[in-house]
């Protein structure tokens, strides 16, 4: 079971019988013939369409039945929107989400179990590369990271219950004390992790919009991906994807899937670009600059996502369970570990954490 990813330009996607034929146009710049691809239907458990391509409407029913959710990006990989199947048919979670959602320490509760999940595989990462390494400056970064994690260990959940203060700012509420906690981690992190590769591509810290660098281009391309894995995790245990605990809940916004995704992004996504980047599989001719934006060219693309599903499907010993279970599977057992301790069934929500 993997995700298709339709990246070849006016690509069309049928259905014919129990596959998906995608019939692929000759394109002479890429040196590209006609042909067809067949992929059987009960093998798909995602499919992500970037820029010009065609699925018709019973190629996009038979998908839908069979519980697939489509992802359209742009050309160079933005996220457009999704077309999913239907909600699961447990109503009864959903409506303890949303009661979880506006009781403060509930929700509190689990907002503050992402940002640990986040900040400890964070940590986690750092402390397997400086194995070998030996840097002052990665071991000192560890050393803070413990120390916000020791932090959101002390806040009180009933802290997030009090009647706002309006002698005190904004900031020193219990989500603004979490949030701020979160943005320190995060920097500490990103402060040290150009120095975890092992050329300097110009990484300097995190920038999204636009992206600065090609390291930059990676992650935030990583990201988008594994938003849309989570995502269907959550459709597929019946969650509302749009309501949110850590991440605010908006208009058209996945807060959910955002959530969910805070944990997974250092042992995924980060750990998918420092591969390809330490082990020579992109250089610097798969990535392409304009008006100070870097993106991937479709070579490289190409490159990320087989190493990406290749990360998602490979196998671990999950922190909770015991049992060996794929990094993609894991996303599902995450949200419905989520949802059972929405309903009660379990005493409380532990993030997927690994040592």
């Amino acid at each position: 079971m993997a995700t298709l990813y339709l990246t070849d330009p006016r690509s069309v996607v049928r259905k014919d019988g129990d596959t998906l034929a995608v019939d692929i146009p000759a394109d002479k710049e890429r040196g590209v013939e006609k042909h067809r691809v067949r992929v059987p239907l009960v093998k798909i458990t995602q499919v992500v369409a970037y820029g010009d391509v065609t699925l018709t409407g019973p190629a996009l029913a038979a998908l839908l039945e069979q519980g697939v959710d489509v992802c359209f990006c742009s050309a160079w990989g933005k996220f457009l929107g999704r077309l999913a199947p239907p909600l699961g048919k447990n109503s009864l979670i959903r409506l303890e989400q949303h009661r979880a959602h506006n009781d403060p320490v509930r929700a509190f509760n689990l907002a503050r179990a992402f940002v640990r999940g986040k900040l400890a595989n964070m940590r986690t990462m750092l402390q397997r590369a400086n194995r070998d390494r030996k840097d002052a400056d990665i071991a000192q970064a560890i050393e803070s990271l413990k120390g916000v994690l020791d932090q959101i260990d002390s806040l009180s959940p009933d802290a997030a219950a009090a009647p706002p203060d309006p002698t005190r700012p904004q900031a020193e509420s219990a989500y603004g004390t979490l949030l701020g906690l979160e943005g320190a981690g995060t920097a500490f992190y990103f402060g040290v992790f150009g120095r975890l590769l092992k050329e300097d591509w110009g990484f300097t810290g995190r920038h999204r919009r636009p992206p600065r660098d090609p390291v930059n281009a990676l992650l935030s391309y990583g990201y988008v991906l594994l938003m849309n894995q989570v995502a269907s995790a959550v459709s597929i245990v019946g969650l509302d994807p749009y309501v949110g605990f850590l991440h605010s809940s908006q208009f058209g916004k996945p807060a959910l899937a955002l959530d969910v995704m805070e944990t997974f992004r250092p042992l995924i996504a980060d750990s998918v670009v420092l591969t390809l980047l330490n082990n020579g599989m992109l250089t610097r001719q798969d990535f392409e600059e304009e008006f100070g934006a870097w993106r991937l060219t479709e070579r490289g693309r190409r490159t990320f996502l087989t190493k990406f599903e290749e990360r998602l499907d490979t196998e671990i010993q999950h922190p909770v369970f015991g049992y060996k279970a794929t990094y993609r599977r894991s996303l599902e057992l995450e949200v419905r570990l989520i949802a059972k301790w929405l309903t009660g069934e379990i005493p409380q929500f532990k993030p997927f954490v690994v040592r």
